[in-house]
C-alpha cells in the first residue's frame, strides 16, 4: 500500500469511536525500513486554522484494521 492511499482513510479510534483525523506523515525506523508510527495532526479551531501544532503520534502497533475507508487504531487517551 502507498502513503497517498493511506492519506485517503480517515483514523478512527476504537476506544471512543473518536474521528482523530487523516495521515500527513509516517514515522520509519531507517535501519529496517519498518513503519514505527502514523502522524495526525490535532484539529484546531475553524476547520484546523489556528491549530497549536499538536499531533497524534500513533504506534504501528496499536493499528487494529485497514480497511477500504478507515483505519481502526486502539488508542486511550487521558482524561483531563
Amino acid at each position: 500500500m502507498r502513503l497517498c492511499e493511506l492519506e485517503d482513510k480517515e483514523v478512527i479510534n476504537a476506544c471512543d469511536c473518536k474521528k482523530l483525523g487523516y495521515i500527513v506523515d509516517l514515522i520509519i525506523d531507517e535501519c529496517n525500513g519498518c513503519i514505527e508510527a502514523l502522524v495526525i495532526p490535532k484539529a484546531g479551531k475553524l476547520c484546523g486554522f489556528f491549530c497549536d501544532g499538536s499531533e497524534y503520534i500513533i504506534p504501528f502497533k496499536c493499528i487494529k484494521k485497514i480497511g477500504a475507508d478507515i483505519i481502526l487504531v486502539e488508542i486511550h487517551e487521558e482524561k483531563r
